[in-house]
């Protein structure tokens, strides 16, 4: 493999693995505030021990998060200098936002929740809570302002042969991140939901002291879940339409659209060969018109397939790379515009696919559990367990979809913008041999590995500790007046 492809794989690898903590953190930390101000308002410490035991799985998640997520920032100059070099003036300005300002609040804030609850007031202390928890919404925007500026690039002239910053404001306002945002933090409730759901519904099963815990997470998890993949879908649609807007080859390689559709049917499932561009091998269940719909809003419209936007893209960005040494065997070579159809296809429908079954699961959780019942059998609880890794899933799809759908650019072209503000990943690399790429990779992914082992032990332990793990049992002397949880 040669250098190109092992950044690739390397960014890949450790960008899914910190993808994985993030939108826990974003959903449960909001929650959990959700839950201290509850007990706050009542005094019910059923809300205070939910606080607690979501609490200690949030900063457990968090520390990973904060641990991997450093090595994002790094391999920017690590591996992909080149790219560093000519978008720093740009991309250089949200990340900068997020570590000064979003990083520094939420960081600061909870450490002020960790060791003040018996330090400071209630009020106080709950208000530590929601800082942190807006914080780390604050943080999600500005990474997102970043990635949606490599997706659709605004507010930059080129200057030099280098983007050149000309408005953060319409950075921070590009309609990608607009579309993005709300999808992404409707899909981190959704992971927070699920996660909910399943670990109250075993703790219910296992018939502990704290059932009152457990039924009232539960169904805090069920409620905010049918909210949460609600959300996903409406803003999916609104960011679908956009980016048959922005990248009609993204959304093409999404449907192995080949061929241009008037009206253009909606592929459920193909059977065949989806690597090739022809299409030919390829046999499909279809929806006749629906993508039309998701296109444009209209049964009716045409959707170009790939084979007339393969041409439109070489009559505006060129046929072939450019004669360069540092772009190795691609150097002169035929520009492949086509994304990686299997990838896309079916990224695009696992995603869509693991978030069905987690909504379903959360409504099947609703209803199961309605009333106060709750089912006694072994498979309610076991389902709702491995639900926990369907939203999971949709996610890092999701984000697999996104980035690899926009190949091979690692900086799209904006259709109506600056000509010339655009990159291929192919040019964007470091000057670092295979050799040193590789020892990397394979250090960071062991890296990676030991930590999950490590994240996965620590959630388990406390999971099955329940409350009993974060607020010790008060001692046989101490009566309930003298026990006062910390205030």
């Amino acid at each position: 493999m040669d250098v190109l492809d092992l950044a690739r794989w390397q960014f890949g690898i450790t960008t899914v693995y910190h993808f994985l903590m993030v939108p826990l953190t974003i959903g449960l930390s909001l929650l959990v505030a959700c839950m201290q101000t509850a007990w706050v308002r009542t005094g019910d410490r059923r809300y205070y021990a939910m606080t607690k035991f979501w609490g200690k799985l949030l900063l457990i998640n968090f520390a990973m998060g904060v641990v991997t997520g450093i090595v994002q920032e790094f391999q920017f100059g690590m591996t992909w200098s080149a790219y560093s070099r000519f978008v720093g003036d740009v991309f250089g300005a949200p990340l900068a936002m997020e570590g000064l300002v979003a990083f520094f609040v939420e960081s600061t804030f909870l450490g002020l929740w960790i060791f003040g609850w018996d330090r400071l007031s209630k009020k106080v202390h709950l208000a530590c809570a929601w800082a942190f928890s807006l914080a780390t919404i604050a943080s999600a925007y500005f990474i997102l302002a970043a990635n949606s500026w490599m997706q659709h690039p605004v507010g930059i002239e080129l200057a030099d042969g280098r983007a050149r910053l000309t408005s953060i404001w319409a950075v921070l306002t590009n309609n990608t991140v607009l579309a993005a945002f709300p999808h992404t933090i409707f899909g981190a409730f959704a992971v927070a939901a699920t996660f909910l759901v399943g670990i109250g519904a075993w703790h219910l099963w296992k018939r502990t002291d704290e059932e009152p815990v457990w039924r009232s997470s539960l169904k805090l998890g069920t409620w905010v879940g049918v909210v949460a993949f609600a959300g996903v879908a409406i803003t999916g649609d609104f960011q679908g339409k956009l980016m048959f807007e922005q990248q009609p080859m993204k959304m093409a390689a999404a449907e192995a659209l080949c061929h241009t559709e008037q009206p253009a049917s909606f592929s459920v499932f193909a059977i065949g060969d989806v690597t090739r561009a022809d299409c030919e091998s390829v046999k499909s269940i279809t929806v006749p018109a629906l993508l039309s719909f998701l296109a444009h809003n209209d049964f009716t419209s045409e959707v170009k397939g790939l084979d007339e936007l393969v041409p439109l893209y070489q009559q505006k960005y060129g046929t072939n790379y450019p004669v360069d040494e540092r772009l190795g065997e691609l150097s002169g070579k035929p520009i492949d515009y086509v994304p990686v159809l299997p990838v896309t296809y079916w990224g695009f429908r696992l995603m869509i696919g693991f978030g069905a079954i987690a909504a379903g699961a959360g409504l099947a959780a609703l209803w199961l559990t309605r009333r106060g019942r709750v089912p006694r059998g072994r498979w309610f609880p076991l389902a709702a367990l491995a639900s926990i890794a369907t939203p999971f899933l949709a996610n890092s799809f999701g984000w697999i979809f996104t980035e690899m759908g926009r190949q091979p650019f690692v900086v799209v072209p904006n259709p109506s913008g600056v000509d010339g503000v655009w990159m291929f990943t192919a040019q964007a690399v470091s000057s670092s041999t295979a050799g040193e790429v590789l020892t990397s990779l394979v250090v960071l992914t062991t890296v990676y590995g030991l930590l999950a082992c490590i994240e996965v032990f620590l959630l388990r332990r406390y999971v099955r500790a329940g409350v009993a793990g974060v607020i010790p049992p008060p001692k046989p002397a101490e009566t309930d007046d003298a026990l006062t949880f910390a205030y």
